[in-house]
């Protein structure tokens, strides 16, 4: 799970390229994303929903916050940042949320940081930092940050507070498509609004409903990136805890280079290969601590 989730959520940044290339508003693209995602749920999840209605009531406060942060505030801004930064920067922003898990674990949480796990975080980002700038340093000096930036820097800091928050929310024990489905409609509700606002008073030519495009990257996105990537996360989170999955977003950026190659038509170089394996031995030793005998316990119970 530590290697396939971060495939998936990879493939979110090409199907993004492809999304631009139409013209699909941000907003609209993150909200029509859920929506589809739970309209293809549904069926599966009616059952559940009979029977376990009642568990889903008493648990919306703690599925709510889980919703604003996983599914809304984690995506749009991304997709509204990818307006006016580059990839380059995305990628750089975005894939340091794991710091962000760590550093909240620590300050807010008190989790002691182990040696091997600060130095797995080092060079898992020495990984990232060899594909981001092609293995040449002087590239770090071109970087400019702008508002497109903040934006990612946003959704960078939500996706840290939603890891944090699932592997706590204290959530009746229900069947995890219920729970999963209970957050996407959450994430509609929170974005709609916005999206609406988007539509009526944005600048651009609107959404291209005529377009068949439109429609086969919203299904893309509701099956890989969204149902395929945050089941497989969410059992990673409850299986390592949330430390430990944030290791994972370090080979989105590795991931991303590799999908780009065959569909975008840009080819992998050296570096992707330096970074990658950095990448995945800082992963490896930061996630390779044994955790005492409780903790391991009271994972498993969660």
């Amino acid at each position: 799970m530590l290697v396939s989730a971060p495939a998936l959520f990879a493939s979110n940044m090409v199907a993004a390229r492809w999304a631009h290339d139409i013209g699909l508003p941000p907003v609209f693209l993150a909200c029509g994303r859920w929506l589809t995602a739970l309209l293809l749920l549904a069926p599966f999840v009616w059952p559940a929903l009979r029977r376990h209605g009642h568990l889903l009531r008493e648990a919306w406060p703690a599925l709510l916050p889980l919703a604003l942060l996983g599914m809304g505030v984690a995506v749009a801004p991304q997709y509204i940042g990818a307006q006016s930064t580059s990839a380059t920067n995305i990628a750089l922003i975005f894939s340091c949320s794991p710091l962000l898990v760590v550093l909240l674990e620590t300050l807010l949480w008190r989790q002691p940081l182990a040696p091997s796990r600060a130095a797995g975080l080092l060079l898992a980002l020495g990984g990232v930092l060899a594909v981001l700038t092609r293995g040449d340093a002087a590239v770090l000096q071109a970087l400019a940050f702008g508002a497109g930036d903040l934006w990612v820097l946003f959704a960078a800091t939500g996706w840290a507070c939603y890891t944090v928050l699932l592997k706590r929310a204290r959530v009746p024990a229900m069947p995890d498509s219920l729970r999963l489905a209970a957050m996407m409609a959450g994430g509609v509700v929170a974005l709609a609004p916005f999206a609406l606002v988007e539509a009526v008073v944005g600048t651009g030519a609107g959404v291209p409903f005529g377009d068949p495009r439109l429609y086969g990257t919203l299904l893309f996105l509701a099956l890989v990136p969204s149902l395929g990537a945050y089941v497989v996360y969410g059992k990673l989170v409850r299986r390592a805890g949330p430390a430990t999955a944030g290791l994972s977003m370090f080979l989105v950026p590795a991931y991303a280079a590799m999908l780009a190659w065959p569909v975008l038509g840009e080819q992998l170089q050296g570096y992707h290969a330096l970074g990658f394996g950095l990448i995945l031995a800082g992963v490896k030793l930061a996630a390779g601590r044994k955790r005492p005998r409780g903790q391991v316990e009271a994972a498993a119970a969660a």
